[in-house]
């Protein structure tokens, strides 16, 4: 089974087709010998935050140093977003392998199971063999007959912000919603609730009451604001100070939830010291939740599809765009309710451009710019979201701002398009930039770079080292090529249908393959697994200090890399060709270290 085949057959098995319910993903997991049960989660529930409160407390987590897993939905832009350990979505390889072992027993279940259980099984099963020291679980839809609520009692239950949704499914009532949510509450486990509408948390009191598990309530009142700008926020949690990558008010509530998750973990014993509480929450990242995409022009993404969301939104908006009026590029799904979604927008938009979201239960773009125009304000539609993302930067003009927002569902191809955007620019500024040097100059930068490269601990310690050999203004790599000590092996990348493989060849066994770049000819060269590699250097485009590297645009490395599950991985550049932030997309992997002739980045 292939990764690509591994995604269909979970895609071909919809939900709507079967009934709520938990046995059919006991069934399942118990065939793949129950690995939940040798899992210890934090279990988190609600209807806004879930995702953004995940990503903190996974941030926290693995700054304290332990192994964390994440299992999120729906993904933004790449399936394999749904389940990653320490940081790192699942490889394609493991999808696939795991996958084709789920569906063994799946396809014998006389009730199958849908998608989402699926794909809950298949995080199990991959969360333990990558040996998960915790697993941050965030539910699907509602919690008490969700299937990630087949596990024992977690570690910590936490209830989100709670409002109206799937009231077909969860009930009519926010009390009744709160039941539905408070049924991932077992014995044994203690529970966190955000402090939201009274109703709510009166419910969650009740359930911990009846279940003996302790309650703590992240109150409002023990936050106080300090500031916040495009750039992050600060604000008081309880007296101590903190600040937090995350933009937004309703993202300071969200991290008084983790925040009092903490305490809860540490009352259980859990080791969490205060700098990694405080450094998980200033570097946590969340796609399309407020986050900016481009500073200039102003370029916000953000994913709110429920009216709650689009308050919040504008929130975020007066505050942190004051006398501003962006352009709104918007797109929404016909079973939402966006006739509120708009009441609450309007005001504040310069300009709607409107798309189609990539769901069948997508409102038509044009359907909605009609019903803006009706009520007053500008728009009108595009049926291409590279269109509608260049129509709204014209709309916005160079000191306007654009804010995307609307739907998960258009929020992860306007993120890809946008990205792939702002990597051509920058592609073609570093470009340039790299070729402005003189060539005898880049010569010996690039031998100082290899020289640089060849003195560290890693590259002494490393048996198998792959490297490519660069061609044009890239830093050329010949010079350790030609002195590396012949008993290391070298090998190099040979790349072809969009996959990439490692060969060592023998002298002479060359072609010319992808942009010009020599390549082993695979006729007269040894095979290498990725699991052999120690060591892998990469020289690239552009790079920023945080470790992103921008390549040419094939992708290969992006793809290669996650099998490299033993290889330390450096990216060789020269120091012209740093950005202050390189775009990144959810499957980039952030180099281990970037060595330029002068400098070494290292990835925090």
């Amino acid at each position: 089974m292939t990764p690509e085949e591994a995604v269909a057959y979970i895609e071909s098995c919809t939900w709507s087709r079967t009934r709520l319910g938990l046995d059919r993903t006991r069934e399942l997991l118990h065939g793949l010998g129950d690995p939940q049960k040798r899992l210890r989660f934090i279990h988190v529930a609600g209807s806004n935050g879930k995702g953004s409160t995940c990503a903190m407390l996974d941030a926290i987590l693995r700054r304290a140093g332990y192994r964390v897993g994440l299992y999120t939905s729906p993904y933004i832009q790449t399936f394999a977003e749904r389940m990653r350990v320490n940081g790192q979505n699942i490889p394609d390889d493991a999808l696939a392998s795991i996958t084709e072992r789920v569906r063994a027993i799946a396809d014998e279940m006389e009730d199958h199971p849908s998608q989402f259980e699926l794909v809950t099984a298949i995080a199990m099963v991959y969360f333990l063999a990558e040996g998960c020291d915790i697993v941050v679980l965030e539910v699907g839809m509602g919690g008490a007959l969700d299937s990630t609520n087949v596990i024992d009692a977690p570690e910590a239950a936490v209830i989100t912000n709670i409002g109206l949704e799937h009231t077909e499914y969860l009930g009519n009532t926010l009390a009744e919603i709160a039941a539905a949510k408070a049924g991932i509450i077992k014995p044994g486990c203690a529970c966190v609730c955000y402090d939201g509408a009274p109703e709510t948390t009166a419910v969650v009191a009740a359930v911990c009451g009846e279940m003996g598990v302790p309650l703590a309530v992240a109150e409002r009142s023990r936050l106080t604001p300090l500031a916040q700008s495009l750039d992050g926020q600060r604000f008081l949690w309880k007296g101590t100070e903190y600040a937090l990558a995350l933009l937004g008010p309703h993202q300071q509530q969200n991290a008084a939830t983790a925040l009092e998750t903490v305490a809860a973990l540490r009352r259980r014993g859990w080791r969490i010291e205060e700098a990694a509480v405080r450094e998980g929450l200033a570097s946590v990242r969340w796609p399309a939740r407020f986050e900016v995409l481009s500073r200039r022009p102003l370029f916000i993404l953000d994913g709110g599809h429920n009216p709650q969301c689009a308050e919040a939104l504008i929130r975020c908006v007066r505050e942190l765009l004051p006398g501003r009026s962006p352009v709104f590029l918007m797109g929404v799904l016909a079973d939402k309710d966006y006739g509120a979604m708009l009441d609450a927008v309007c005001p504040a938009a310069r300009e709607f451009i409107c798309l189609t979201p990539l769901s069948d239960r997508a409102l038509p773009g044009r359907a909605l710019a009609d019903m803006l125009t009706a009520r007053g304000a500008k728009a009108h539609a595009c049926t291409d979201i590279t269109d509608g993302i260049e129509a709204a930067l014209a709309a916005a003009g160079e000191d306007g701002a654009v804010v995307a927002f609307g739907s998960l569902y258009l929020a992860g191809a306007i993120r890809t398009v946008f990205g792939d955007r702002q990597k051509a620019s920058l592609r073609r500024e570093m470009i340039a930039a790299r070729e402005a040097t003189p060539s005898e100059e880049r010569a010996a930068r690039s031998a100082r770079i290899a020289e640089r490269i060849m003195a560290l601990p890693a590259f002494h310690e490393a048996k198998t080292v792959m490297l490519y050999r660069a061609v044009g203004g890239e830093a050329s790599l010949e010079t350790l090529i030609q002195r590396a000590d012949p008993s290391k092996r070298l090998v190099f990348p040979r790349c072809k249908g969009g996959r990439m493989a490692a060969y060592a060849p023998r002298e002479g066994a060359w072609l010319s393959g992808s942009f010009g770049i020599p390549e082993p000819d695979p006729t007269r060269s040894e095979p290498v697994a990725p699991e052999e590699i120690d060591l892998v250097i990469c020289p690239c485009v552009s790079f920023d200090a945080e470790g992103n590297r921008l390549g040419m645009g094939g992708g290969y490395y992006d793809r290669y890399l996650p099998a490299c599950r033993n290889a330390c991985v450096i990216a060789a550049a020269f120091e012209t060709q740093r950005a202050d932030a390189v775009p990144v997309q959810p499957w980039d992997r952030p180099m281990d270290a970037v060595l330029t002739e002068d400098a070494e980045y290292r990835r925090v």
